[in-house]
């Protein structure tokens, strides 16, 4: 069994204009939503052994929020990734080598709530399914059991685990 987490970059700012969207830092909120983020996942033992990240600010800047790691992984920053249709994260994730157990895919919506969607094919069953199928905002987190290997993922493809918002995590805090 595999592990892949799909995290949704942090908030970001809008407040200069001028930046081309790929250029836009997290804001304040968004910083204190990675922190909490970063503790659930210590807390909770999510180490990946490969993230996959795009190269938008604001993805890196979430990335870097949930540094440092216990064991240091991987890290591919990915033109890419970059505002990734389902499709194109797929294709990013069979490119993984079968021997990484547990992969961190730092992306864009729609395509993040998309694949998760796909992979899951939530049924509403669990409250995991059901706050997936409701949205996937900023700093949320998909955690996904992947059966057969990296290059064999296609819809229906995942177990969903978890799902986490920074706003479940603070009002559980």
């Amino acid at each position: 069994m595999r592990q892949l987490l799909l995290l949704r970059h942090a908030k970001s700012s809008w407040d200069d204009a001028a930046l081309a969207d790929k250029d836009r830092p997290l804001n304040a909120r968004g910083r204190r939503c990675a922190a909490v983020m970063r503790r659930a996942m210590h807390d909770l033992g999510l180490t990946p052994d490969v993230v996959l990240v795009s190269s938008s600010r604001r993805t890196m800047e979430t990335l870097e929020a949930l540094e440092p790691w216990d064991d240091t992984p991987l890290i591919e920053p990915m033109e890419s990734l970059y505002l990734a249709s389902p499709m194109q994260l797929i294709a990013a994730l069979h490119g993984v080598p079968e021997t990484v157990r547990s992969v961190l895919v730092i992306g864009h919506n729609p395509g993040l709530h998309d694949l998760a969607l796909s992979l899951a094919e939530p049924r509403g069953g669990t409250a995991a399914e059901r706050a997936l199928a409701e949205g996937f905002p900023t700093g949320a987190l998909a955690e996904f059991v992947v059966a057969g290997s990296w290059w064999d993922l296609r819809e229906g493809g995942g177990k969903l685990v978890r799902f986490l918002t920074p706003r479940m995590l603070e009002a559980a805090g």
